[in-house]
């Protein structure tokens, strides 16, 4: 069975921000393998941190010579700015269960099987912000962990791209596009409305 990098919604109002890039990680230092820069096949630099549970993968399994698809957060304060953070490393031979002989595998159709690609990124959040003349909007991502005390527990996300102000504080799932250090629209669905006058 193959595991899918992102996986499916488990409520509807399920809040996210979750994507895949293929790319080359480079730490900034030997010392320090946690922070970095990922380079994508179009030779774009995005800045990176790994989390956790993919830098224990990263040490283990990984050869930093070698492209990945990364399965990262993003996160932005503008739409030039990005910023990613690895969760996991989508690897199907090596990490999965698939069969050894990976040199006939072709990854990217693989995540065509799944309805994914190169640079997808999942978004679901709250609609709170539209600005028409710079063709942005901002989507706020609340994190669902039960610990209080956690910093950035929400957090905004700048896209590229329009939708209505009447769909503003309203729950919405977006298809995203990275473009470099941007992310862009590619197409949403409504599935809650008026949020904030419930809350």
């Amino acid at each position: 069975m193959l595991k899918n990098p992102i996986p499916q919604v488990t409520d509807p109002l399920q809040y996210r921000a979750i994507g895949i890039v293929n790319g080359k990680f480079t730490p900034n230092n030997a010392e320090q393998l946690n922070k970095g820069l990922i380079t994508d096949n179009e030779g774009e630099k995005i800045e990176t941190v790994v989390l956790g549970k993919a830098l224990s993968l990263l040490k283990k399994h990984i050869d930093l010579n070698k492209n990945y698809y990364w399965i990262v957060y993003p996160k932005n304060k503008n739409t030039q700015n990005l910023h990613l953070q690895v969760v996991g490393i989508w690897d199907p031979v090596q990490l999965n269960d698939l069969q050894k002989n990976s040199s006939k595998i072709n990854f990217s159709k693989l995540l065509e099987e799944l309805d994914l690609k190169d640079n997808y990124f999942s978004v679901r959040g709250e609609l709170v912000f539209v600005n028409k003349s710079k063709k942005e909007i901002v989507i706020k991502i609340c994190s669902t962990s039960k610990l209080k005390n956690l910093k950035n527990k929400n957090f905004k996300l700048v896209i590229k791209g329009e939708l209505s102000l009447e769909l503003l504080n309203n729950f919405v799932s977006l298809d995203v596009n990275r473009d470099g250090n941007s992310l862009k629209l590619l197409n949403y669905e409504v599935i809650g409305k008026n949020l904030s006058k419930n809350n």
